[in-house]
């Protein structure tokens, strides 16, 4: 009777472990926040947060040797999921051919200044054609809901979907640092928020940092060269 009590606590300890350590690791899987109990009335198509910048006209422009990315504010909106969203535009060119234009759509909450991010269009280019549309989504289409792209007051250790598409778009953003210092060919910023970026289904990490007043000023190998808050030409 002692031997099989004595086996039957170390297996029960042993299933108490397992059972922990699995708790554990599902609290960790479950740690990305994936759903925003936002007052929809409360989201505007455009405004300013410190850290991200939704004015029409306001443009910025990123360079990677030869490669370009160019990142507008558009004077268009798109409703999206009962929301007027503000479109902002990508143009990344690679070795001087158009590569990729997307249509994001975004929105601020008046309130706090939380920006949300509601999907996007996407045209891949090849020698001036489009060749696909891989990575479109939109919030309240195909079971996509919208996820935060910029907290109104970033906090070190916030962990947040920007995109909840599944099987499609499912980038998530975890705030690693408030203070950081970033020199890039636009000029140098303080007081920078960086992020580390990943995916639920898709392999790979990747850090970009935002400039109070500015908005983003580096993306992974793309660094800020040019400022432009004029309207598109």
């Amino acid at each position: 009777m002692l031997q099989w009590t004595s086996i039957g606590l170390r297996l029960g300890v042993a299933l108490a472990i397992l059972l922990v350590t699995g708790a554990l690791r599902t609290e960790g899987e479950q740690g990305w926040q994936e759903s925003f109990p936002v007052d929809k009335a409360n989201l505007v198509d455009q405004g300013r947060g410190e850290y991200f910048v939704l004015e029409p006209g306001y443009r910025l422009v990123f360079s990677h040797g030869i490669d370009t990315l160019t990142v507008s504010v558009l004077d268009e909106t798109k409703l999206v999921d009962g929301v007027r969203t503000r479109i902002v535009e990508e143009r990344e060119t690679k070795r001087g051919k158009l590569e990729e234009v997307s249509r994001n759509y975004f929105a601020i909450d008046k309130t706090n200044n939380d920006v949300y991010y509601f999907g996007e269009d996407v045209d891949m280019y090849k020698d001036g054609i489009v060749v696909g549309h891989g990575g479109s989504w939109l919030s309240g289409a195909n079971g996509a809901r919208f996820g935060l792209m910029m907290p109104g007051k970033p906090r070190v250790g916030a962990r947040y979907y920007q995109e909840f598409a599944p099987k499609v778009a499912m980038d998530r953003a975890e705030i690693v640092s408030v203070t950081e210092e970033v020199k890039v060919p636009a000029g140098s910023f303080t007081r920078c928020v960086r992020t580390r970026e990943t995916s639920g289904i898709e392999h790979g990490t990747e850090s970009k940092w935002f400039a109070p007043g500015v908005g983003l000023v580096k993306d992974a190998e793309f660094a800020l060269a040019k400022i432009e808050k004029g309207p598109k030409p």
